[in-house]
């Protein structure tokens, strides 16, 4: 056993703990990660309020990246030094979905969450892995499944971020909405996941992108990500946007927030015929009513989007290339490095709508 700090979510709605806990040598099929860093996501968030469930106590953490510290008898792939990407979804390719080539649908991605992977410290309490890789901590032990290599010539701190909003926001525009050059497009919510979108869509080459937020004070990041316009949210959104697009709407909406009012102002800002796709999750309680004659009128489509419908294993390298060449740029979603032990004060950030994504940095 290892002893290593990471920060623990030890029940529904209590304050994350940083405390010590001990890891176990990699079993056969698992390696050992040591954490560059990890990006605090809004699905962290929703699993320690019990918005999406997970066995606890556990580890959360799922967006990071890292270096091979040792593997277990049978995993020949990898080796000690490899630089990984922690994938926590990682596709079975047997389930149904899988057959269909739909991986992020994988029936059987998240099996390895419900295992004990490490136990506190203090008084030996078993820990789940959040999302099956337990990023926020300074080390940790993943099936081999769920690493990919690390690009080259990505920063690995930076590399983190491909992992979870990166491959969500690129995915949404370029493979759930299929985003066509010269679409007109609107990202509702300019956290991390929205920031990679507004920059996907510049790389798809919408036309025309417009950042919908309640705070005034991410105007600026998102049109540094790409944005042409920028609105506060408000009952007048929809009018708003249909003005800026000769009074249809726009081709696509990407709804980045997970909230009742936030998908029903997305799909009213959608043109006759175009795609909204949600991307947000949000909690049973945000229920999303229509009429019968608008869905048959509006011809609009509405789809989900889980993890940007991608394929790691492909797209990664795909995103890679974007880095290189300076279409993408991962640093530009960070608005605030921190420890561990700023986790918590992340959580307040994103509930109030402050920032884009925080990166613990190790």
């Amino acid at each position: 056993m290892a002893l290593v700090r990471a920060a623990v979510v030890p029940a529904i709605g209590s304050p994350l703990e940083i405390t010590g806990i001990e890891l176990p040598e990699p079993g056969p099929g698992q390696v050992r990660v040591k954490l560059a860093a990890a990006g605090v996501c809004h699905s962290d968030l929703s699993l320690s309020n019990g918005t999406m469930r997970v066995p606890l106590p556990a580890v959360l953490g799922h967006e990071g990246a890292g270096t091979v510290l040792a593997v277990g008898p049978d995993v020949t792939h990898l080796a000690p030094g490899d630089e990984v990407v922690l994938n926590w979804a990682p596709s079975c390719g047997t389930c149904h979905p899988c057959t269909l080539g739909e991986v992020w649908l994988c029936a059987n991605a998240l099996t390895g969450a419900a295992r004990t992977h490490a136990r506190r410290a203090d008084d030996g309490t078993g820990l789940h892995p959040g999302l099956n890789v337990a990023a926020f901590a300074e080390e940790t032990v993943v099936d081999a499944a769920c690493v990919l290599p690390a690009p080259a010539g990505v920063p690995l701190t930076d590399a983190a971020l491909l992992g979870c909003a990166v491959l969500t926001g690129y995915g949404a525009v370029h493979h759930a909405a299929k985003v066509r050059s010269g679409e007109t497009v609107a990202v509702f919510g300019v956290g991390g996941v929205g920031l990679a979108t507004l920059q996907a869509a510049r790389i798809a080459g919408a036309s025309t992108i417009v950042a919908v937020d309640v705070s005034p004070e991410k105007e600026e990041l998102a049109r540094a990500a790409g944005a042409t316009h920028y609105l506060i949210a408000s009952d007048t959104t929809p009018r708003e946007i249909r003005g800026l697009t000769g009074k249809q709407g726009v081709d696509v909406a990407v709804e980045c927030v997970g909230r009742a009012v936030t998908i029903r102002t997305a799909w009213e800002s959608t043109r006759r015929g175009g795609r909204t796709t949600v991307v947000g999750i949000g909690g049973k309680d945000q229920q999303v009513t229509f009429n019968a004659l608008e869905i048959f009128h509006w011809g609009r489509t509405l789809a989900g989007c889980v993890y940007g419908n991608c394929d790691p294993a492909r797209d990664l390298p795909v995103l890679a290339d974007h880095v290189r060449a300076g279409r993408l740029d991962l640093g530009a979603l960070v608005t605030e490095r921190i420890a561990l032990d700023g986790i918590p004060a992340a959580f307040d950030n994103m509930l109030a709508g402050k920032g884009g994504r925080a990166l613990v940095v190790f």
